[in-house]
């Protein structure tokens, strides 16, 4: 196995272990061994705090990229905004004199940036470590048929440059992992808009998820899979806001991918947290009789 320092940021161990659950259980399949990245702090956040103090949120992500460093290992996260910060501060960095100030910072505490530890996010290493074929290889339960709407969130591929994870006008990597557990992915119309989160006035984020679930429904998808764990709340909890605002019912229910991918490498369905959903994904259970569960 390919050993990589696990970083799980704030949101998914607290908020959403099932995620995390997913992923510990998924990439041993694949070939991928999981280091976790002991003393690590949140990312920090890829908005607000940067737009603070720069310096200082720099020099928190270069701590954490430092840990990785001591190990000699890559690192990867499973959450786009974790992902977003660390590749940010990897290519910032670059600049010496942005590096030196950041390090005087870090001397304080004893440590010191180098810039030794590539930054990944979980999707990309699956895609590049793995492969496709070893996810088709490791899949028991094949989810023949589901038609899965693609959701890639604003993080995941912009700046480009920086993320370096697919082409942001025409990404395929997550319709590619889809297709390797057997679901059908389908590219809505309005695939490429953004969750809304982070907008301070919340008609614009209703607005947007109106518009985009509307297009989720119109090509009869039965999950909306993503990669995001803050695109997640957003469609889980925030979907029962805008039909309350919009009086327009969808029932679409959110799903992160490796949870997907591990329902379809045999994990048994009430073990990966669906039941905490508020759009629980009832539908993949008629695939729970196709092979032998997987007890974990």
């Amino acid at each position: 196995m390919k050993p990589f320092a696990f970083f799980p940021g704030c949101l998914i161990p607290v908020r959403y272990p099932a995620m995390e659950f997913a992923i510990r259980q998924t990439l041993p399949k694949l070939g991928i061994e999981i280091v976790d990245l002991e003393g690590a702090s949140c990312c920090p956040d890829p908005i607000y705090f940067k737009s603070k103090d720069k310096v200082a949120w720099l020099s928190v992500a270069a701590r954490n990229l430092t840990l990785a460093e001591d190990l000699g290992l890559d690192v990867f996260t499973n959450c786009s905004g974790c992902t977003a910060t660390l590749s940010e501060a990897y290519h910032l960095l670059k600049n010496d004199e942005l590096r030196e100030k950041v390090n005087r910072r870090l001397k304080k505490i004893g440590r010191k940036y180098k810039g030794t530890s590539r930054v990944r996010h979980v999707a990309t290493l699956v895609r590049d470590e793995a492969g496709y074929d070893a996810v088709r290889e490791s899949v028991v339960r094949p989810l023949d048929g589901m038609k899965m709407a693609i959701h890639y969130g604003c993080h995941l591929l912009k700046p480009s440059k920086i993320m370096n994870v697919d082409d942001p006008n025409n990404p395929e990597v997550l319709e590619k992992m889809v297709e390797a557990i057997g679901a059908t992915p389908v590219r809505h119309r309005n695939w490429y808009l953004c969750c809304g989160k982070a907008c301070q006035h919340e008609a614009i984020p209703l607005n947007m998820m109106h518009a985009l679930l509307g297009t989720v429904k119109d090509v009869e998808a039965e999950i909306l899979c993503l990669i995001c764990p803050t695109c997640f709340s957003q469609f889980d909890h925030g979907q029962m806001k805008v039909a309350k605002h919009f009086n327009d019912d969808y029932h679409i229910p959110p799903v992160y991918y490796f949870q997907l991918l591990a329902y379809a490498q045999g994990i048994p369905y009430d073990k990966l947290g669906f039941d905490r959903q508020r759009f629980k994904p009832e539908s993949l259970q008629r695939f729970a009789t196709s092979s032998a569960q997987v007890e974990n």
